[in-house]
C-alpha cells in the first residue's frame, strides 16, 4: 500500500511528460554561408528541434508555424523544460503541438549548430544578430518550406531576434512576441556585464588566442557573470542566506557550467550582440506585438522607461511588465510560462486571421 501513491505519481508523471509530441531533431545545411562580416563558411549548420505538422490554406501558406528562439549561450532544447513545454505546448495549451508547427531552432554559435568550439576555434566566421536572424530565416523557408509563420516569439537573446524579424520580414508573421528584451542597442549596464565577462576571457593568457587545450580560468568570470544577472536578489537572498551558503552556490554553478561551457563559445555569442540596433526602424512593424519583461529583470530593468517609450512607436504594439512576486525568476522569468501565457492567448486571439 506504500508504493501506491509512488506508483500513482510515477504514472502521472510520465502521462504529464507525454501530453505533447515527442519532438524531431535534424539539421539544416546552409552551403557557402555568407557572413556581414565578409567571412564565409562553406557549411553553416543550423540544428532545429520540430514538434506537430504544417498545415497549408488552399493557396499553400502555412497557417500553423511558431518560431521560438533562445537566450545567450541556450539552445532550443531549453524550451522543452517543465516550466515552458507542457505549459505551452501540451494539448488544450496555447501552442498546442497537436496544432501548430512549432520550430526550434540553436542559433549560430549556440547547442548542436555550428560553432567555434567545433574545431575553427576563433577562426570562427564572427557572427553578428542579423547573421542569425537570416539564418533561421532560411531554415524556415528552405530548411522546411514554411513561407509564414503564425507567430514569432523568443527569450532574451531571442526577444531581440524578434523585433528585427518584425523589421525585416514584417509580412511574414501574423503575430510577435519578444520576452526579456528591449528594442534598442545595448548600453549601459547591459553593455557592461557583457563587455566585462569578454575582456576577461580576451586579456586571459590561457585563452592563447582562442588555441586553448583546457578551458581558461576567465571562463569562471564569464560563468560568475551569468549567475549575477539571470536571477533577482530575493531569490539568490533566499537561495544563499549566509556568506557560506552564496559561495557554495556560486562554486556549483560554475562547475556545472564548465561541463559544458566553452570560453570561445561564450566570447563569440556576447560579442554577437554588436549589431543590434531595431530602434531606428520601429516603424517597420506591422504585425500586431506584445512585448513582455519582468519587474525583477536586472539586465532589461523597468526603471529604464525604454520599452514604455518605444512601443509607443509600433502600430500594433502592447508592452507589459510582470511584477516581482514569488513566481518569478528575474530575467529567468521569460521561461517560466504560467507567468505570461494568459497573455500569449489574447495575442493569438488579437491576431487571428
Amino acid at each position: 500500500m506504500k508504493r501506491f501513491p509512488l506508483l500513482l505519481l510515477l504514472v502521472a508523471s510520465v502521462a504529464f511528460a507525454a501530453d505533447y509530441p515527442a519532438p524531431t531533431e535534424s539539421d539544416f545545411i546552409l552551403k557557402n554561408f555568407s557572413f556581414r562580416s565578409g567571412e564565409s563558411l562553406p557549411e553553416l549548420r543550423i540544428h532545429y528541434r520540430t514538434l506537430g505538422t504544417p498545415r497549408r490554406d488552399a493557396a499553400g501558406r502555412v497557417t500553423n508555424a511558431v518560431l521560438i528562439t533562445h537566450g545567450t549561450t541556450g539552445s532550443g532544447a531549453q524550451f522543452l523544460s517543465p516550466t515552458f513545454a507542457p505549459e505551452l505546448f501540451g494539448a488544450g495549451q496555447p501552442l498546442d503541438a497537436t496544432k501548430y508547427f512549432i520550430v526550434l531552432p540553436d542559433g549560430i554559435g549556440h547547442g548542436k549548430s555550428s560553432k567555434p568550439s567545433d574545431g575553427l576555434h576563433a577562426k570562427f566566421p564572427h557572427y553578428r544578430y542579423l547573421d542569425m536572424v537570416e539564418a533561421q530565416y532560411r531554415l524556415l523557408t528552405e530548411g522546411l518550406g514554411v513561407n509564414h509563420a503564425r507567430l514569432v516569439m523568443g527569450t532574451s537573446m531571442g526577444g531581440m531576434h524578434t523585433w528585427l524579424w518584425g523589421e525585416l520580414h514584417p509580412d511574414f508573421m501574423d503575430a510577435l512576441m519578444p520576452l526579456a528584451s528591449l528594442p534598442t542597442q545595448i548600453a549601459g549596464r547591459n553593455r557592461a556585464w557583457r563587455r566585462l565577462a569578454i575582456d576577461a576571457i580576451r586579456h586571459d593568457p590561457e585563452w592563447q588566442g582562442g588555441d586553448y587545450k583546457t578551458q581558461p580560468q576567465s571562463l569562471r568570470t564569464g560563468a560568475e557573470m551569468l549567475y549575477l544577472m539571470s536571477s533577482n536578489p530575493v531569490l539568490r537572498q533566499a537561495e544563499a542566506p549566509t556568506l557560506a551558503a552564496t559561495d557554495v552556490a556560486l562554486d556549483a554553478f560554475v562547475a556545472n557550467y564548465f561541463k559544458t561551457g566553452d570560453a570561445n563559445d561564450y566570447l563569440y555569442a556576447l560579442e554577437a550582440s554588436a549589431d543590434y540596433d531595431p530602434n531606428p526602424a520601429l516603424e517597420k512593424i506591422t504585425a500586431p506585438l506584445l512585448a513582455i519583461n519582468s519587474a525583477d529583470d536586472l539586465i532589461n530593468p523597468p526603471e529604464l522607461g525604454i520599452l514604455e517609450r518605444e512601443i509607443k512607436r509600433v502600430a500594433h504594439g502592447r508592452a507589459i511588465v510582470i511584477p516581482l512576486s514569488d513566481k518569478t525568476r528575474g530575467h529567468g522569468s521569460h521561461t517560466v510560462a504560467a507567468l505570461w501565457k494568459d497573455e500569449l492567448v489574447k495575442l493569438l486571439a488579437a491576431s487571428e486571421k
